[in-house]
């Protein structure tokens, strides 16, 4: 594991997402979790988005939502390149797609003062 794949634990009040490396980590609720940075959609940033109601992790470009223990795409997006909207059948053929390319998943834990993602 090298240095960049951890974030200070302050920066990750519950409700809230970071980056770690190549991981969006974020705290759940107070349980911290790791998944693979880039949406399975446009490849927009993910430490980026931000976590709702139910603790899923939404796109910032297109409000993909993702479950964050398993990686899998729960809604599709809403949108695609500069426009915000319903895609009928598009949107379908990206969760098709995400179904096989999930986010990847990884353990994060709090060592000391920092948020660490495990191999």
């Amino acid at each position: 594991m090298s240095d960049p794949d951890r974030i200070p634990a302050a920066q990750l009040p519950p409700g809230t997402v970071g980056r770690a490396g190549n991981w969006a980590v974020g705290n759940r609720d107070g349980e911290y979790f790791a998944v693979s940075r880039r949406c399975r959609h446009q490849l927009a940033d993910l430490s980026k988005g931000s976590l709702d109601a139910d603790g899923c992790l939404v796109c910032p470009w297109h409000q993909a939502r993702y479950d964050v223990r398993t990686g899998e795409m729960v809604e599709g997006p809403r949108g695609i390149l500069g426009y915000h909207g319903p895609t009928p059948g598009y949107t379908q053929f990206v969760r098709a797609y995400a179904r096989i390319l999930r986010l990847r998943v990884r353990r994060a834990l709090r060592k000391g003062d920092d948020v660490v993602v495990e191999d």
